[in-house]
């Protein structure tokens, strides 16, 4: 569904922000785009939604060339920013305009979306919060029907029952046909959502796993003695730590999101490594 090959880019001519990054991402999963601020996970939602080009390197979206931007490309894909402007016009207005660029949009789903997030679809875009905007975008993202829909930051100005509520409609909205991609730093909004984990970091994707495989090799636990030795990572907490351990057992445990991205990220990984 999206694949990049050898991409490189950056904002300066002497300063590259990727470098010889290669992703594969299929049809049919909810992928969390994970990486701390200014790892460049939105420049690279841009390059597969062609509103930046690469300085080499080839990408393709839906068998698209991102880049040529053809009326198949766009109505392809629904981008989700996380920064927005909204114009001064009612949601029906919105919708007029806006759903015929998207064949497979569905007004009655977009609706339902509206009711679940408890908003009235009634009134001016430009009236409503920043959090109130955001949810607006994810209903209509949603009905679009796209095979793709890419998300920045989605959970960024919703309060705590809001963001429940994305979790519950995301989870709902998968389906083997679609390929949902949310990029963010809040790594806790997104457990019970995603299916697999890409990690960015220094212009490179260094963690692609999903959450099966990650659960087959890797425990998440609180633990007190530290010598045992397939303690991967581990972060103090009061007289325990909570520690990502090999799964030399079998054993079940819930994937801890941020403990596994914190343990990711550290110099010179022992989880990534385990991967390798």
């Amino acid at each position: 569904m999206i694949e990049i090959k050898n991409l490189n880019f950056g904002y300066k001519k002497n300063k590259k922000l990727f470098s010889e990054l290669n992703l594969k991402l299929e049809k049919g999963k909810v992928y969390g785009l994970l990486g701390k601020n200014g790892s460049g996970k939105t420049s690279l939602l841009k390059q597969a939604a062609g509103l930046l080009y690469p300085n080499s390197g080839d990408i393709m979206l839906n068998d698209e060339t991102p880049k040529k931007r053809s009326p198949r490309f766009l109505a392809s894909y629904y981008l989700i920013p996380e920064e927005f402007e909204t114009p001064g016009i009612s949601m029906k207005t919105f919708i007029k305009i806006t759903a015929p660029f998207y064949p497979g949009f569905n007004e009655d789903e977009f609706y339902k979306y509206l009711s679940e997030f408890k908003l009235e679809p009634n009134g001016k875009l430009n009236n409503l919060s920043y959090g109130q905007k955001k949810m607006v975008l994810i209903s209509f993202g949603l009905a679009a029907n796209t095979p793709v829909l890419m998300s920045d930051e989605p959970t960024n100005g919703l309060d705590i029952p809001s963001k429940s509520m994305f979790r519950k409609i995301m989870a709902s909205a998968v389906s083997e046909g679609k390929l949902f991609i949310i990029s963010t730093h809040q790594v806790k909004d997104i457990e019970g959502i995603i299916d697999s984990v890409v990690v960015l970091e220094n212009g490179k994707i260094i963690f692609n796993q999903s959450l099966e495989s990650v659960s087959e090799k890797l425990c998440f636990k609180t633990i007190k003695n530290l010598d045992d030795e397939n303690v991967l990572y581990r972060e103090k907490h009061l007289n325990t730590y909570e520690a990502v351990v090999r799964n030399t057992n079998e054993e079940h445990s819930r994937v801890n999101m941020e403990l596994l991205f914190n343990s990711i990220i550290v110099e010179n990984s022992k989880v990534v490594n385990e991967f390798i």
